[in-house]
């Protein structure tokens, strides 16, 4: 009995020699290596799903562009990237920097192709001569190739394309009502307005109160235009109260004369910039 009371202390003895880990450093062992597991599984997901770019969609309704154009900007875009690692906002940026577009949205198209939504620019007028420009008064396809010739022609100084656009819509839409249309607007440096009908008639707002002077213009003498165009030269709205009628006849003979002199005043006041 004694020697087998000795022999379970030696076992006892050699048991705590070897103690167990400790249970949170067990439990992180199982931890890490659950991590390792899911880890892997993901990586190995992501190379499944990191497919080569095969196919790429273009969906739009174009006139100045191409969905071939469209899928050479993406094309270049890829640089041997899969379907996950691609960049999509790259490859938008590199859309919207196409002539004719104004929109892009750039989506992935499991399991090996790009979905590419494009929105076409609405030209409204041209601008400046060499660029285009849209309803919200954004210019774009800088020294165009092709200009449609029936745009109206807008100008100003830089930064002004919104202000100029903006007074264009507001007029046009009476204009066309009186059976005209409007094909030049322009505000120069000094803040000074002017426009061209399409049967050559100039109108010169100047550069003060200018609202006012649209609304006279619109509300008097545009019917006047519409009614006597083939003998009106131009129309100066830079008066107080009225505006003053260049009459093709004599036009020449006088123009070394003063504003008020130069045709017939339809107001009061003197013309003032």
């Amino acid at each position: 009995m004694l020697n087998r009371r000795r022999s379970n202390r030696r076992r006892a003895a050699a048991v705590r020699r070897w103690p167990l880990p400790p249970i949170p450093w067990r439990r992180a062992g199982i931890v890490a290596g659950g991590l390792l597991v899911v880890l892997g599984a993901a990586a190995a997901l992501l190379l499944f799903l990191n497919q080569p770019i095969e196919r790429i969609r273009v969906d739009g309704q174009f006139q100045h562009l191409t969905a071939l154009d469209v899928e050479k900007a993406v094309r270049a875009q890829l640089h041997g990237a899969g379907l996950v690692s691609v960049r999509l906002a790259e490859v938008r940026r590199a859309i919207r920097a196409l002539p004719w577009v104004e929109s892009a949205a750039v989506q992935r198209n499991w399991p090996r192709g790009l979905a590419v939504q494009v929105l076409e620019q609405q030209a409204l007028a041209r601008w400046n001569d060499t660029d285009l420009i849209n309803a919200h008064g954004e210019v774009f396809a800088s020294s165009a190739h092709f200009v449609p010739p029936e745009l109206p022609q807008l100008a100003g100084p830089n930064g002004s394309a919104p202000e100029v656009v903006a007074r264009y819509l507001a007029l046009q839409g009476r204009v066309v009502e009186a059976g005209l249309r409007l094909v030049a607007l322009h505000l120069d440096a000094r803040g000074a307005w002017d426009l061209r009908l399409d049967n050559g008639i100039a109108v010169r707002f100047g550069r003060k109160q200018v609202d006012e002077r649209c609304a006279r213009f619109l509300n008097v003498a545009l019917r006047m235009i519409s009614q006597r165009a083939a003998d009106i030269d131009y129309v100066d709205m830079r008066y107080t109260n009225g505006f003053a009628v260049g009459w093709r006849s004599g036009a020449t003979r006088l123009a070394g004369g003063s504003d008020a002199s130069r045709g017939n005043a339809a107001g009061k006041g003197n013309a003032d910039g």
